[in-house]
């Protein structure tokens, strides 16, 4: 029960905010620097100890599947240019985990996505992880979540503060302080004003989640056209505890196009190759 080794990706969002980029190709598929930002958070979940990754994808996701599978043609190719280096980056891409895939027909929220990977989970606990929301930090951000779930084998959402006048942009939790950076909570409210909101601790795209959840998420169906997460989450506070961590690191909301060019620069300027060159060429724009 203590352990964490599946995680589930919802990545069947048509990425409208990103138009026309995301016209032909996943939003998920849009790099950062050299790699596609969906690859980030395959790598933080493998390096927070995941060993099973489920997408939920949807019509116009095959270069998800595409790019973590192996591709013979393209080994084969930097075999004989001698491209050592390239050919050892995309044999590690494809082997961090093992991968399935469950289609989503339709875009019906991401509680019905989570339903839809109920079978492949076997009644464990499993995490979350939705594509927008990088954190930069020294421990892996679903990491930072799994000594809480551990302590009170309940389900736990990642956290960060957010300026008040932001609150109406995020799901924002109320609650009472457990732990160092850690919160049981009482309620969930979905974008509140700023005047309406009971803290500024904003939910991020990082949850550990009990199989309960499945059942409560059937209960409930759908409150509109789509049935959310949240949905879940506050049927569930009636009967059992959720709690909160507070992420350490720096939270780049990649689901807008300023917190995704801020990512850009953030990991442009450590990027090994190019960071050098890359902050002179900022300092050069001043």
């Amino acid at each position: 029960m203590n352990k964490i080794y599946t995680a589930i990706f919802p990545v069947a969002g048509f990425g409208t905010r990103f138009l026309p980029a995301t016209k032909a190709q996943p939003k998920e598929m849009l790099t950062i620097v050299d790699k596609p930002q969906i690859q980030y958070l395959v790598e933080e979940a493998v390096a927070s100890g995941i060993t099973d990754i489920i997408f939920i994808t949807g019509r116009g996701k095959r270069a998800i599947e595409d790019h973590f599978d192996e591709s013979f043609e393209l080994e084969s190719a930097l075999v004989e240019k001698g491209n050592k280096k390239a050919l050892e980056e995309i044999k590690r891409v494809s082997n961090l985990a093992r991968f399935a895939y469950v289609r989503q027909s339709r875009p019906l929220g991401h509680g019905d996505a989570i339903l839809r990977a109920e079978h492949l989970v076997n009644g464990n606990p499993f995490a979350v992880v939705f594509g927008d929301d990088l954190i930069d930090s020294k421990v892996p951000a679903l990491k930072q979540l799994m000594p809480v779930f551990e302590k009170y084998h309940d389900p736990v959402i990642a956290l960060k503060r957010v300026p008040y006048h932001l609150t109406h942009l995020y799901g924002i939790v109320k609650g009472k302080k457990v732990g160092p950076r850690t919160w049981q909570i009482t309620d969930i409210i979905e974008k509140p004003v700023p005047s309406k909101a009971p803290t500024n601790l904003a939910i991020v795209g990082k949850y550990i989640l009990t199989p309960e959840i499945f059942g409560i998420l059937k209960k409930i169906g759908r409150t509109g056209k789509e049935l959310g997460v949240g949905d879940g989450l506050k049927y569930f506070l009636k009967t059992r505890p959720i709690y909160g961590y507070e992420l350490e690191g720096e939270w780049y909301d990649c689901g807008n196009k300023t917190g995704f060019l801020m990512a850009t620069v953030a990991y442009g300027l450590k990027h090994p190759e190019i960071g050098k060159e890359f902050r002179k060429l900022l300092r050069s724009y001043r």
